[in-house]
């Protein structure tokens, strides 16, 4: 039976390496990339100790050509992916006319691009290869319509049209090449290490990390059971799959809790 392998970008902390180490226990061989090599390398190490294959990549997921290199990089090493998780992305604050156009263009290239660089290097091998599943990584915020968070919910927002585009894209070309994307809320990870923006936003969101009942952990169990269902849209925490089955079906009491919410936040 053939190795079957998963990529991860962004697989060298948070979540991951959560998913990473999980699919080393399934036997999966994992492929870790990363902007640090070093930060992939021991995640790597950790996945050889539970028995699999591991490899580590360089990879700057703002970088047309280092993205391509990736994929060439992991086709040589084993011939492709069964997996693609498009993980690695950052974390911003800031509302729409206080975020400068710059800080725009980063958060987009980043977290929404890098989606797109993803899956325009890996998907046309997974339909060569006669199947596979991207797993896109958006978060809660591109579904709340949250105030505040401005460039990061756009991003990520973009990163769940997509993912909704490229379904649809790939049902319409009989590919077996499947979809999901994962819509997590707050939970305990390393997001705000490269973060941008107010620092009363940077310690309020840490806040709710430091609160959170969810590890990485927790949230990768979820999203891989998810996506071993094949399921599409995969939101890993029950309060969340709540509130977004209130935006969908009332949408006018939802965005009055909302803001009522949010002030309530901003006084405390």
């Amino acid at each position: 039976m053939t190795t079957q392998r998963v990529l991860i970008t962004g697989g060298g902390s948070g979540l991951g390496r959560a998913i990473a180490l999980r699919y080393a226990a399934k036997g999966w061989q994992v492929l870790l990339a990363d902007i640090s090599l070093e930060r992939a390398e021991a995640v790597a190490a950790e996945a050889r100790e539970r028995g699999a294959k591991a490899d580590a990549f360089f990879v700057d997921v703002a970088s047309d050509e280092a993205v391509l290199a990736l994929r060439d990089a992991v086709v040589a090493r084993c011939g492709g992916v069964d997996h693609l998780y498009n993980n690695a992305g950052v974390a911003s604050a800031g509302t729409l006319l206080q975020t400068a156009l710059e800080d725009w263009r980063w958060m987009l290239d980043l977290n929404l691009m890098s989606v797109v660089r993803g899956c325009q290097a890996f998907v046309p091998g997974m339909i060569a290869q006669g199947g596979g599943h991207v797993v896109n990584t958006a978060s809660f915020a591109g579904l709340a319509g949250a105030g505040g968070l401005s460039s990061y919910s756009v991003a990520k927002a973009g990163v769940v049209a997509l993912s909704e585009t490229l379904r649809a894209e790939l049902a319409l070309s009989d590919s077996k090449v499947n979809v999901s994307v994962v819509c997590p809320s707050f939970f305990r990870t390393n997001l705000l290490e490269n973060f941008r923006g107010p620092e009363k936003t940077r310690n309020m969101a840490a806040r709710l990390m430091d609160r959170a009942a969810e590890t990485a952990d927790d949230i990768a169990a979820a999203v891989i059971e998810a996506v071993m269902a094949q399921r599409f849209m995969i939101i890993p925490t029950a309060q969340e799959r709540t509130r977004w089955r209130l935006k969908r079906f009332l949408p006018e009491f939802y965005f009055r809790r909302l803001i009522a919410a949010l002030r309530a936040a901003g006084r405390a």
